[in-house]
């Protein structure tokens, strides 16, 4: 059998009449609803440019609902032979499929590409999240290819499968669906379709059936440069991309290796973006992991400073509490000396009074003397004492200043406004006639203390 001529050279007489009848009427079919269908083509048309300026100026849901119409099935009963109407672009020229369909597209990339609620109050919650499943998942694709090119996987336009790739690119949550669609697009655009009831539903359409013949035509699946580059671009996502979004860093080069559309330059430098993905994505991980790591060692740092500064902290608590109890022992050791040196100063007092003479005279000097013998002592404990009480204030006055600032704000207040009140001159004045007030009072006080003693 023949893979480069007509389908029909192999075939018996029989089958032979029946099918060159069959085209015969179809093509006066598809000459009649060719002629029908030209307003529909200009109204594709018309429908395409409205769409595309509603899309310019952002607004996206009327340019969407512009654009539904082209790509949804006008009818879902089915005609006589059981094909299900296609919709209205599917009857258009191969340039305004293309743009209708990639017009599509794009404006589901931008409706993804929206924040939640912006969505959410453009297209409501349930179409909003409609759409963005309709894309995550993949589904997109099995309408395009039933919608627009009667569920033909390999009949799907290059661009159209470029643009589709892109968005599963840019918006699903895995890879895998759009590696499948990738595979099976070119398994069937590279495979010449040898189903007899395919060619015979191929030949109600012209175009399907041109398409089916070119793509028997050659196993690459491109007959003219800018299919080939088409595919060049399909292969580049497919191995550059999609792969690697997989981790079939393997499989990738050993696809580029074994392909029959790329030329040994194209494949050395297929394989070479490959070599240079792997290597930025390997000094990426490791920038990871070092990145990683220095976050370990600093949070390690972190924490046993925590602990050094947490130590630090309770040993200067210890030492705190071991100096003020050491404090308060030797208060107590220096009032108990003083007892004990204080003591025998009654005890003097008997043996100075035994050696007197008279008792009309007192003892002047034993007691002289037992004075002169207790009071540095009793002098030098009072003192420490006292020395010992105000460092004890002053150590209580820090602790509350630490524990309240405000407080030591408070005093540093009240002495500032003090100094401030007694540098006014009428105040100062005021206060030196109520203190010569209260001396005059005090002197004449205490002179008639001294008359009345007098007499």
């Amino acid at each position: 059998m023949s893979f480069d001529g007509s389908y029909t050279a192999t075939l018996s007489p029989t089958v032979s009449e029946s099918f060159s009848s069959h085209v015969l009427s179809n093509s006066i079919s598809s000459l009649a609803s060719s002629t029908s269908a030209r307003p529909s083509s200009n109204n594709i048309s018309k429908a395409y440019r409205q769409a595309s300026q509603l899309f310019l100026t952002r607004r996206l849901p009327e340019a969407l609902s512009t654009v539904l119409p082209l790509i949804t099935p006008t009818t879902e009963t089915s005609d006589v032979n059981g094909l299900t109407e296609p919709a209205p672009v599917a009857r258009a020229s191969k340039s305004t499929r293309i743009k209708v369909w990639s017009l599509y597209l794009t404006i589901l990339n931008a409706i993804l590409e929206l924040d939640s609620d912006e969505g959410k109050d453009a297209f409501g919650t349930q179409e909003w999240r409609t759409l963005c499943k309709k894309v995550r998942d993949g589904d997109v694709w099995e309408e395009v290819v039933q919608f627009g090119y009667h569920g033909v996987e390999g009949e799907v336009d290059s661009d159209v499968v470029i643009n589709l790739a892109t968005l599963l690119l840019a918006h699903a949550k895995t890879q895998i669906v759009n590696q499948k669609r990738l595979e099976n697009y070119l398994a069937a655009s590279s495979t010449p379709n040898l189903d007899i009831s395919k060619q015979l539903e191929a030949t109600r359409s012209p175009r399907l059936s041109s398409r089916n013949r070119r793509s028997s035509k050659g196993a690459s699946g491109a007959d003219t440069p800018r299919d080939l580059n088409a595919r060049v671009k399909i292969l580049e996502l497919y191995t550059l991309h999609v792969l690697l979004r997989n981790n079939e860093w393997d499989y990738a080069r050993e696809f580029i290796s074994v392909s029959a559309v790329l030329d040994e330059e194209r494949r050395d430098a297929f394989l070479q973006a490959l070599q240079s993905l792997q290597e930025e994505q390997q000094q990426s991980e490791r920038k990871e992991r070092e990145e990683q790591q220095k976050q370990e060692e600093q949070l390690q740092k972190d924490i046993e400073e925590a602990r050094r500064l947490r130590a630090e902290n309770e040993a200067r608590e210890r030492r705190r509490l071991d100096e003020e109890r050491a404090k308060r022992e030797g208060s107590e050791v220096d009032y108990g000396i003083e007892q004990t040196r204080s003591t025998p100063a009654p005890r003097s007092k008997p043996r100075s009074v035994s050696s007197g003479s008279a008792l009309s005279r007192p003892p002047k000097s034993p007691v002289s003397k037992g004075k002169k013998a207790t009071a540095p002592s009793s002098l030098t404990a009072r003192a420490a004492m006292i020395l010992a009480n105000l460092r004890n204030v002053i150590e209580q006055m820090g602790a509350t200043f630490k524990a309240n600032p405000m407080l030591l704000m408070r005093l540093v207040a009240f002495v500032i406004s003090i100094l401030v009140m007694f540098g006014r001159r009428s105040i100062r004045e005021r206060v030196q006639r109520i203190l010569g007030t209260g001396w005059n009072k005090v002197k004449s006080t205490a002179g008639m203390g001294v008359k009345v003693s007098y007499i």
